[in-house]
This record gives C-alpha cells, structure tokens and sequence, in this order.
C-alpha cells in the first residue's frame, strides 16, 4: 500500500468539519475528463505535493456485517497556488494483486454526511463500485482545507478465500500544468485496513 502523508490538525481545525462541503452545489462538473493527467504526460516524473492528507478514525481492521465505521478526512493546500477545477471523490475498494482476485468495494457501502440536507448519502457507482463525487468548492485557496465526515461498512456477503489489502478515503483532484500543458493532479487522504469474521 502506498506511503500515505501525515498531517498535524489542531482540533481547532477538525471542529470547523462540517462548514467547507456544505458550501458548494450537489452537481459539479468533473474537472475536464479530456485532461491528461500530469503522471501520465510526465512518464511519473510529475510530483505535486499541493494537496496533503490524512483520515482520522479508520482501524486496522473491520467486521463483517451491518455496523458503520465513521471517520474524518482532511486535505489541505500546502502549496502557495490557489487550486482550480477542485473536485473531491471517495472511495472504498481494495487493491487486486493476481488475477482471480477480487475487489471488495461492491460488497462495501459509503456515505459521506451531507452538512446542507443533514442526511447520509451514499456514494455508488453504475457498476456497483463504493464510490463517487462528493460537493465541494471548485478552489482550493492557500492554506485552505476541506473536512469531509465518511462512513463504511462490509458485507458479510464478503468471500473471505482470499485476503483484502483495503482501503478507503477521500481524493481531491484540480488541474495543474506541467511543460506550459493543463493536467490533472490529486492529493488523498485515506488509511486501509483488513476485513474480518465477527
């Protein structure tokens, strides 16, 4: 699994979670889908490191069945740029190694809290898949953050014959430059974890 960054939040800031997505309109745009992203334009040479992460609340590991795990995602600008076409999405999946294997996210749900409407909702895709776009601001200013409370859980439905490297959080994504081009770039803030039998 990926080397994720630490962040230090003063509960200063984690009190102010609810305020930044209830800001914005349900309905975005995504940030241009016929952009490249800039890891793919720089052969990986690329390496913003404008948005930093961290998810607060996520164990080591999960049981199996009805009973939401809630936690708190966090990302901020650290860069001096202001970020433009900001888009924020979540995620719950788990990586796939060898083939035959499988990825949990459609035996998982998601939901992010809704400041606007106070409510639960769930993020699915058409293909089955725990995740989608979440409202947010369209930038990202200097020093600015955004704190987004998610909640997961697994089914029991979940076939344990293989083991699950998982994980879920919160990605934001804006459009950058690299070599005078418009790409896309993204900054997470996740944490994994393993499921198991109650």
């Amino acid at each position: 699994m990926k080397l994720r960054r630490a962040l230090s939040v003063s509960a200063a800031t984690a009190a102010l979670l609810p305020v930044v997505v209830a800001a914005a309109p349900a309905s975005q745009a995504a940030p241009a889908a016929e952009i490249p992203a800039c890891s793919d334009l720089s052969n990986g040479q690329h390496h913003d490191n404008a948005l930093v992460g961290r998810a607060f609340g996520i164990p080591k590991s999960i049981t199996l069945g009805t009973h939401w795990t809630t936690y708190t995602a966090t990302l901020i600008n650290a860069s001096a740029k202001e970020l433009k076409s900001f888009e924020l999405s979540a995620k719950l999946r788990s990586y796939v190694y060898n083939e035959g294997e499988r990825d949990l996210s459609p035996y998982g749900d998601l939901q992010y809290w809704d400041t606007s409407q106070r409510a639960w909702k769930t993020l699915r895709q058409a293909d089955g898949n725990a995740r989608g776009t979440i409202p947010g601001p369209k930038t990202l200013k200097p020093r600015g953050s955004v704190h987004v409370q998610l909640r997961f859980r697994v089914s029991k439905d979940l076939p344990l014959d293989q083991t699950y490297d998982a994980f879920t959080g919160l990605t934001g994504t804006f459009v950058d430059r690299y070599h005078d081009m418009d790409c896309t770039a993204h900054g997470d803030a996740d944490g994994g974890f393993y499921p198991r039998e109650g």
